[in-house]
Formats: structure tokens, C-alpha cells, sequence
């Protein structure tokens, strides 16, 4: 069987522009983009964001992003500011989950729910 290289979900967008930003402040980088599509980058890690809103399906949409630290995540990345900089739902910060992570909650400005997730040894 071939080796998988990437896995990258199509995150729908309602306002293309305002989430091109938004996620550029969470610390991606763009590394394509056209009329229909933009491609973000962290380290190896990628997502297509599509110039392509459904309520129903963005606002049942959840990404899970394990990082190494979730609390210094949400502080470097100042997640605080950013839900004031966005009309976003506000933010919930990291806490221990019954299903054994720590996880911060986050929603994109077309509803798409990011976790926010680390692995408690």
C-alpha cells in the first residue's frame, strides 16, 4: 500500500476574506490562494480553506489540532485578542476533559469548531 502524505480537510468559509485573516492570525501561512481556494500551512500540517459556505454543514464542522502544550498555544497565538478581533463566538480556553485531554475551544467566523487538544500522559 502507497504511503500517505498529507490528510487536509476543505474548511468551508462564509466570508472569504474575513477568514483568510482570521486564520493567518492563528499563525498560518497562506501558501496558495485563488478566487475559490487558499491553502494554509503550519510546520507540516495543512488545511484548504474553499470560498464555499452551507450553515448547516460549517456550523457541524470540527477540526482537532493537537499541539505539545495547549496553554502555551492559546498564549502565544493570544487567542483572547483574536475573539475580540472577530465576531466569534467567545473562546473557551484550555481545560481538562473528561475524555483525558486538555482542550481549547474555538470557533472560526463561519462556525467551523477548532479543538485545540494535548495529550495528558
Amino acid at each position: 500500500m502507497s504511503q500517505i502524505l498529507a490528510l487536509r480537510p476543505f474548511v468551508p468559509a462564509q466570508d472569504f476574506a474575513v477568514s483568510k485573516r482570521f486564520y493567518a492570525a492563528m499563525g498560518f501561512t497562506q501558501t496558495y490562494g485563488d478566487d475559490d481556494i487558499a491553502m494554509f500551512k503550519q510546520e507540516s500540517f495543512s488545511f484548504i480553506l474553499q470560498n464555499f459556505y452551507v450553515a448547516a454543514a460549517a456550523e457541524n464542522f470540527m477540526v482537532q489540532m493537537l499541539v505539545r502544550d495547549a496553554e502555551a498555544w492559546w498564549r502565544d497565538v493570544e487567542i483572547p485578542a483574536l475573539g475580540e478581533s472577530f465576531s466569534i463566538p467567545a473562546p473557551r480556553a484550555p481545560a481538562l476533559q473528561p475524555w483525558g485531554m486538555k482542550v481549547g475551544f474555538i470557533t472560526d467566523p463561519s462556525g467551523v469548531l477548532w479543538h485545540i487538544a494535548e495529550v495528558i500522559f
